[in-house]
């Protein structure tokens, strides 16, 4: 079996958005480093269940809806 072949697994911490942190293994930085996270679970609109909204000013939207605006998908 070869020698060195697995990356060397250390504890580091992880800063959350919030200040929160945690200690956990990782191949990551040094021993002892920090990593800051820019987007966490707790900030993230797709876990927090953000409202983000679709904002179209005349564009896309507005230019499908103007060519394709008649069509139906249905026998009359």
């Amino acid at each position: 079996m070869k020698t060195d072949a697995h990356p060397d697994y250390h504890m580091i911490t992880v800063q959350m958005t919030d200040g929160t942190s945690f200690q956990t293994r990782s191949t990551w930085g040094k021993e002892g480093d920090t990593l800051a996270l820019d987007i966490d679970p707790t900030s993230h609109p797709a876990w927090t269940g953000g409202t983000g909204k679709m904002l179209d000013t005349g564009g896309q939207v507005a230019r499908f809806n103007k060519r394709f605006g008649g069509l139906t998908l249905g026998k009359k």
